[in-house]
């Protein structure tokens, strides 16, 4: 069994499979309608350097970015989206065991995480969603510590300073100004370090994110927005969030968009390193839509088997990131069964790990919630504090009785 067929596995129920589904329509797009929402008689650009197949495409514009890529740097981009997805796997399962409370899946989004995380230097800085699992590797932060929110012993797992990588956001959209924000900081600091923020497709319809194009390209922030198109916000399909391609929205703001292949790692990290290169040499701002798809469901609370076809989902596997490089590997002989026999034990053993270290999470304190609201405290918190403590104790009352 090896870790890049993660997404075959998983089981699929028939299109005609309704159950629990009583009084909702199920829509199922067309792949004529991928793209729907182009402005009429265009056709939306994609930028592409590796193909399905494990090709490599030539491009005059993005080449020289990934031109000094190393066969050593190829195998490490594999290993990074191949721990990642066994990762991400074994969470998904420790949330169905109990675990967990919940799990915001990226199955099939590592190569849009990892060829943007690979492009960024360690002075950058990092506002995430709650889904760039990928990206917090490729910073250094420790997996496990991804865990503890969900499990609820935390409020974040590490110091966002350490890594410049900042904690999860869960709240929509709101990471984009804060992104914009610090970046404008960064700028009167005079350092030429650049700010990226990741968020979804749904997100590019907040306001937050609006707000944030505004202030970054009036004020030439040092930022770069980068939109992992996934085709769902949750049961919503992108062609019901925009009329145009989620890159072109940045033409209204001022700055250039860029689509790139989501499930591309090496158009991901040369695209990145270009909007990055902007960002630092003074020119603001740039919006990176990485066109790509959630294999899985939105978080494990969802059921996408309520509102998209098998059809879709088996097209974009044909299209699968990991599969796609390891074909490229192997055709120009940079890897070879040695080299995915060790990665492949490493997966498991990367497994064994985390959910070793998920199941000896100590609880938390349960009063340790009202230590961090005030300072200097608050006459409020100690009788909320109160109450609380009179609450846990009716329950040692019922277990002496």
């Amino acid at each position: 069994m090896t870790v890049e067929s993660t997404a075959a596995r998983t089981p699929r129920r028939s299109a005609g499979s309704k159950a629990g589904t009583t009084g909702t329509k199920r829509t199922t797009r067309t792949t004529a309608k991928k793209d729907a929402g182009a402005t009429k008689g265009t056709e939306p650009q994609l930028v592409q350097l590796l193909t399905p197949e494990g090709k490599r495409v030539k491009n005059a514009e993005y080449d020289k970015y990934v031109a000094g890529v190393t066969p050593e740097e190829l195998r490490g981009l594999y290993r990074d989206m191949v721990l990642t997805r066994r990762f991400d796997a074994e969470a998904t399962s420790l949330q169905r065991q109990g675990e967990l409370g919940l799990w915001a899946s990226l199955l099939g989004q590592e190569a849009a995480q990892i060829g943007s995380g690979r492009a960024l230097r360690d002075d950058d800085y990092v506002f995430p969603t709650y889904r760039e699992h990928g990206v917090a590797w490729c910073r250094g932060v420790n997996p496990t510590n991804l865990l503890g929110m969900f499990r609820g012993v935390n409020n974040g797992g590490w110091d966002p300073n350490s890594n410049n990588f900042h904690l999860y956001t869960i709240v929509i959209g709101s990471q984009t100004l804060h992104a914009t924000g610090y970046a404008m900081g960064v700028a009167k600091d005079g350092t030429d370090s650049a700010v990226i923020a990741y968020f979804g497709d749904g997100a590019s319809s907040q306001g937050d994110v609006a707000e944030s194009f505004t202030f970054s390209a009036v004020y030439n922030a040092p930022v770069v927005f980068f939109c992992q198109n996934n085709q769902w916000a949750i049961s919503e399909p992108t062609e019901k969030q925009s009329r145009v391609p989620i890159y072109q929205r940045a033409q209204g703001f001022g700055f250039p968009g860029v689509r790139v292949d989501g499930n591309d790692v090496l158009g991901c990290l040369a695209v990145t390193r270009w909007a990055l290169e902007r960002a630092r040499s003074g020119e603001g701002p740039t919006l990176v839509e990485a066109f790509t798809y959630r294999m899985g469901a939105h978080t494990t609370s969802d059921d996408p088997t309520r509102y998209r076809g098998d059809e879709e989902r088996q097209a974009w596997e044909a299209k699968d990131p990991i599969l796609r490089l390891r074909r490229y590997l192997e055709a120009s002989n940079h890897a070879d069964e040695g080299f995915f026999a060790e990665l492949e034990a490493e997966s498991e053993a990367l497994g064994k790990r985390v959910r070793e270290a998920v199941r000896a999470m100590p609880d938390p304190d349960h009063f340790a919630i009202f230590e961090n609201v005030y300072a200097d405290g608050h006459a409020l918190v100690d009788e909320e504090r109160a109450q609380f403590a009179a609450y846990q104790a009716a329950f040692a009352d019922e277990g002496d009785n």
